[in-house]
């Protein structure tokens, strides 16, 4: 096994093994991930759960929840929004940038793992997931955000957030294909598309104007879209907006809701321009969200400090603090999953 991300007072490496420990505890028999225990479980989260699994050294686990997408996949490509336990569905919309992620968490994988034949096995179904993705992207580079199952009502948007991460999602995906050899040409085009319309735009009438909620802000850093002197202004622009000091980051930047995940995401942005200082301090304030067991609550309000929702413990939450503290210290071959693009 590799190393595990180690910082002191933030999370060590037996943390980060309590951690993942709390996470596989919540993976049901099929390989699903549901948000906690009972709840629902998302692709794109249940993804992040798998790549912080890899992180802790929990590969099989990790393996087992691509094979329940790989088996959960529609033959379209797509994955529904909301699977319930009991493999019902709670939500059956189509959401692009929830099945997108499977190419960034499949890449890690890879970088984990180095499984070749676990890669060439689960291939098929990435290309299908990006194929139907990149059948909603709009002639000018956005991925419209949604559409219903049926396939006749597409949402008439698309998410800067969304796009940012398919962005990732396919410059990922593209990396894998030509790490075992297969043909991505035809991504190539979407991809650069897709970039410049979130570089050049990345507001309305372009994309729906989310900007109260975070993730708005930092996603084309984390990403790697915006970079350079670009990336490091935009990160700067709304610090104030959304940062508690000594909290952590607004989910919202008008209520004063602290979430670990959007914190933890917000520090791994930070150390996409190389600003390490500050992706530790972020980090450093989950450590209040931390629970005895490893895993961790989604949210604080402050200054009473009052859980929300309500003493709610999320499988994706402990992920994102597994993966930004990978991102901080390097420990495993994973950790520059969110790095500058390979070349065309």
């Amino acid at each position: 096994m590799t190393g595990l991300p180690h910082l002191p007072g933030i999370i060590t490496a037996d943390e980060v093994r309590s951690t993942g420990r709390a996470i596989a505890a919540l993976q049901l028999p099929n390989g699903m991930i549901p948000w906690f225990l009972g709840g629902h479980c998302d692709p794109w989260n249940h993804v992040e759960t798998a790549m912080a699994l890899d992180v802790a050294g929990l590969h099989d686990h990790a393996a087992l929840a691509y094979d329940w997408l790989l088996h959960a996949q529609r033959p379209d490509g797509a994955w529904h929004n909301y699977y319930m336990p009991d493999s019902t569905l709670e939500d059956a919309k189509l959401d692009t940038n929830v099945c997108a992620y499977v190419g960034a968490g499949l890449w890690h994988h890879w970088l984990c793992t180095g499984d070749r034949m676990f890669a060439e096995r689960t291939w098929p179904m990435l290309e299908r997931a990006m194929d139907w993705v990149l059948s909603l992207q709009l002639q000018h580079g956005p991925v419209l955000w949604a559409i219903e199952p049926n396939g006749d009502r597409p949402w008439d948007y698309a998410l800067l957030t969304g796009s940012s991460s398919i962005w990732h999602a396919l410059d990922c995906a593209r990396s894998l294909g030509l790490a075992i050899g297969a043909d991505v040409d035809r991504w190539h085009t979407p991809l650069d598309l897709l970039g410049r319309a979130i570089r050049s735009e990345p507001g309305p009438p372009r994309f729906a104007d989310k900007s109260d909620w975070a993730m708005d802000w930092y996603y084309p850093v984390l990403c790697g879209v915006i970079t350079g002197e670009d990336a490091k202004v935009r990160l700067g622009d709304q610090w104030d907006r959304f940062v508690l000091p000594g909290r952590g980051v607004r989910c919202v930047s008008r209520e004063p809701w602290v979430t670990a995940a959007e914190t933890s995401e917000c520090s791994m942005a930070h150390m996409a321009i190389g600003d390490v200082d500050t992706a530790i301090d972020l980090l450093a304030t989950t450590r209040a969200h931390r629970c005895d067991d490893g895993a961790y609550l989604t949210g604080l309000v402050y200054p009473a400090r009052i859980t929300f929702p309500d003493q709610e413990r999320t499988a994706y939450t402990a992920a994102a603090v597994v993966l930004a503290a990978d991102a901080i210290t390097g420990a495993s071959p994973g950790a520059h999953v969110f790095r500058p693009p390979l070349p065309a």
